[in-house]
């Protein structure tokens, strides 16, 4: 007998037993929480950059745990190669053959620790893995396990010892995060957490599987995207190429990732159709990295984010109602 189809409202209220799960471990982040959440159902890689000591690490760790899945973490260091990521032939004196060595990016949830240390050849090994999820290596082409999902993490670029991620690079990430530091009253409360549970770290329980993370991607496709939604979600993608401050603007995969984010969104908030509050949502985590701002704002300390927020602004918003075009 074959297994009942998941739908919008049953992958929902798993997705929200998930992230209950690991709020038990990461405290006052729920919406960051939510947002790599919403990426890894829309069947993307997620970016945590901020400062070391905000729980970037913990947060990956702790989405392995609940997800189910296989983990490996990659710590990137200056000396790294691209063999340490993807693998390398090797040869076995028993067989006197070449037998290639799967390195840690076979794996189903990697994370990949302070991603902007290594220099960007080593960078670009995941880009064929992000992007199509195999490894090539000498002729031959190796699937990665299903699901498999990118947690990384990197310094701001002005941290010393730090590389920029090359826009190749950077555009694989279907979303890029800011945590920040936390409110007074959720550091208190981390704290008091952490005396009264008695030991370092939260021991979580998974909530789900892979098999299941699966099924919960697919019922994606059941919520529904209307044309006027479409049309906003390319209106503010076309916003970002002809905006005074934005010199190259978002590239055809931001909208693409608009699409499948929005409808991630939709299904946490249990329903099955997107609204314009949904694109607004996740517009600046999913534009901001794939967007290269005009110098001068560098020196002006000009923020991508701040300008995608005031892009949404100066885009009209569709005013029917996608519930009632679906009904």
């Amino acid at each position: 007998m074959t297994e009942p189809r998941w739908t919008p409202r049953l992958a929902a209220e798993r997705a929200v037993a998930v992230l209950d799960e690991i709020e038990r471990a990461v405290v006052g982040r729920r919406r960051s929480l939510e947002l790599v959440l919403i990426a890894i159902l829309a069947g993307g890689h997620v970016l945590l950059e901020d400062l070391p000591g905000l729980g970037k690490t913990l947060i990956a760790r702790s989405f392995a745990t609940t997800l189910g899945l296989e983990f490996a973490r990659i710590q990137f260091t200056p000396d790294l190669l691209p063999s340490d990521v993807v693998g390398a032939p090797l040869y076995d004196q028993r067989t006197g053959e070449m037998v290639f060595r799967p390195g840690p990016v076979f794996t189903q949830l990697l994370l990949a620790d302070e991603i902007n240390r290594t220099p960007p050849k080593t960078q670009a090994a995941l880009l064929e893995a992000m992007g199509e999820g195999q490894v090539s290596m000498d002729g031959v082409t190796r699937p990665l396990p299903r699901p498999f999902v990118v947690l990384a993490t990197d310094n701001p670029i002005e941290y010393e010892g730090t590389y920029e991620l090359p826009e190749a690079q950077l555009d694989r990430f279907l979303v890029r995060l800011r945590l920040g530091y936390l409110a007074t009253g959720d550091e208190v409360a981390m704290l008091a957490r952490r005396l009264d549970r008695g030991q370092e770290t939260a021991a979580l329980s998974p909530v789900t599987t892979g098999a299941e993370l699966i099924a919960m991607r697919e019922s994606l496709e059941q919520v529904e995207v209307s044309a006027d939604i479409l049309s906003y979600i390319v209106a503010i993608v076309a916003a970002t190429r002809s905006h005074a401050q934005i010199q190259v603007g978002a590239s055809p995969r931001g909208g693409l990732a608009l699409v499948q984010l929005a409808r991630a969104q939709a299904l946490l908030e249990h329903r099955d159709y997107v609204v314009p509050d949904d694109v607004k949502r996740i517009a600046v985590p999913a534009l901001a990295h794939r967007i290269t701002l005009r110098p001068e704002l560098w020196v002006r300390q000009v923020l991508a984010d701040d300008v995608i927020a005031g892009l949404l602004g100066s885009v009209p918003v569709p005013q029917t109602d996608p519930a009632a075009v679906v009904a």
